[in-house]
């Protein structure tokens, strides 16, 4: 047996990673080499840690699963990102693979096909769900027919996320670790992009497009 895969497992919910290490340490190629439960820590921990494959979840406190995945993209290129998500909106998968993530399932995915996953993007393979490789394919041909949100920076697609959610301004700031004029300028840009002039019309785009945890 060759080298062991170096697994770095983000997941705010400790009970989540118990379950994953659990999960993988079944599996004699795969060791889990840390954990955290934020962008934060994530951050302290990969400028002492080396990892072949980082699990994330990609809604967490602090900074966005979006942004961090561009952010953590770019300073470690080699570092092969899976999102692990909630989320099961073909929108998410599009957004994270397009700000450098490798792959993305849900966490209602089997055991076995989530340690698939793992092993497919350590050699560099792209796992996504069904549907979003041609959403990837149409967006990247012609940009201009992505939906509106797809418009939206990593940082204004989480305002964008927690505007609909019914969080305030102030709250969001606090969320983001921003100040209120900057979240209110982030706004102003949504509002802009997307052509939808009330916060009233980002929630009902946000219930179409199925963009709400608790969407049906």
């Amino acid at each position: 047996m060759g080298r062991k895969l170096r697994i770095l497992i983000v997941d705010d919910h400790d009970i989540i990673r118990d379950g994953l290490k659990q999960i993988l340490s079944f599996h004699g190629d795969l060791n889990v080499v840390g954990e955290a439960s934020d962008g934060e820590s994530l951050l302290k921990i990969l400028r002492s840690t080396s990892a072949d494959v980082l699990l994330m979840d990609l809604s967490m406190p602090g900074k966005s699963g979006i942004a961090l995945i561009q952010q953590v993209h770019a300073s470690y290129p080699d570092l092969s990102i899976l999102i692990l998500s909630m989320h099961q909106e073909s929108q998410y998968a599009v957004q994270a693979i397009r700000a450098g993530a490798s792959g993305y399932v849900t966490k209602n995915t089997p055991s076995p096909q989530l340690i698939e996953a793992i092993r497919k993007v350590a050699k560099g393979d792209t796992v996504v769900p069904p549907g979003v490789a041609d959403k990837l394919v149409r967006h990247l041909r012609d940009p201009k027919e992505s939906l509106p949100h797809m418009s939206l920076t990593p940082r204004e697609f989480q305002v964008f996320q927690l505007l609909v959610e019914g969080h305030s301004i102030n709250d969001i700031a606090k969320t983001m670790f921003l100040s209120s004029k900057t979240v209110s300028t982030h706004k102003a840009h949504i509002h802009e992009k997307m052509e939808i002039p009330t916060t009233a019309g980002l929630v009902y785009y946000a219930l179409q497009k199925g963009l709400l945890h608790n969407s049906p």
